[in-house]
């Protein structure tokens, strides 16, 4: 058999690099970043201009240049599982998987950070915002506990937290000319839920806390919105279809009963 190796050619070039980054590979790459930015590997310019190019990775060969002149910086390509592995089913069971999380931190200086997508929180998150921004979205992420702590400073800045139906909230930050959203305190988590506790320190900023349902409870809702509007549409269109039988029958009556006069005049005549 020949082929492009075996004729002295140059071999095909492995299909990895062209396969689809997943938000937990770009978040890998954004924590290799972030170590970078804090052990003074790069400047806050660079570190801004890479974490943009890391967010728009579409692919593994788009993400494997940007780490690679930093320490633990190769973005390898993942092995294909031929295996077919049960998916996990969406109970709190199956999301609250241990271990050490996947993200531990985040730093937003006059810029922002989040972590969204399927991530795993782990028993303690600490985020420090100034003169920045930051989002927390847990509605899709697995948890390393089911309680896990997310501490924030806010210092001019804000951070926001974005928990799914379902999930205890707790709120036992401190604010000095600022604050903590309190809203979703109070409400009872389902059963074997995790539990949120947000801690931490803001001034002249905020923290604010925001229950919004997940992706999968968005396309359950806009599927019964959809659906409601199907049945709406064939309930008038069955009643338009019965007025018009109604008036039919009428028309059928009044003409049977014109054509019955008709013939007694005609009757009568004779």
């Amino acid at each position: 058999m020949t082929d492009a190796v075996s004729s002295g050619g140059t071999p095909p070039r492995p299909p990895g690099p062209e396969l689809r980054a997943s938000d937990a590979d770009r978040e890998r790459v954004a924590e290799v970043l972030r170590d970078a930015l804090a052990e003074g590997r790069l400047d806050m310019e660079e570190f801004e201009e890479r974490l943009d190019a890391t967010y728009k990775a579409r692919t593994y060969g788009e993400l494997a240049p940007i780490t690679r002149d930093l320490p633990v910086g190769q973005v390898a390509v993942p092995k294909v599982d031929m295996l077919k592995r049960p998916e996990p089913d969406g109970s709190w069971a199956s999301r609250i998987v241990g271990g050490e999380g996947s993200s531990t931190w985040a730093v937003a200086v006059m810029s922002g950070f989040q972590r969204r997508g399927r991530w795993t929180v782990p028993r303690r998150f600490n985020c420090f915002a100034f003169w920045g921004g930051g989002e927390l979205d847990l509605r899709e992420a697995n948890f390393a506990d089911g309680e896990v702590e997310i501490n924030c400073v806010a210092i001019m800045g804000g951070v926001q937290v974005i928990v799914p139906p379902g999930v205890e909230v707790v709120v036992r930050g401190i604010g000095i000319m600022g604050g903590f959203d309190h809203r979703e305190q109070g409400v009872p988590g389902e059963p074997g839920a995790p539990r949120v506790v947000v801690t931490g320190f803001a001034f002249w900023g905020g923290v604010g806390v925001e229950r919004k349902p997940t992706r999968a409870e968005r396309q359950r809702l806009r599927e019964e919105r959809r659906q409601q509007r199907l049945d709406r549409r064939e309930a008038a269109r069955e009643l338009r279809e019965s007025v018009r039988d109604v008036r039919d029958a009428h028309r059928r009556m009044i003409g049977g009963h014109h054509d019955m006069m008709r013939g007694r005049r005609r009757r009568g005549e004779d």
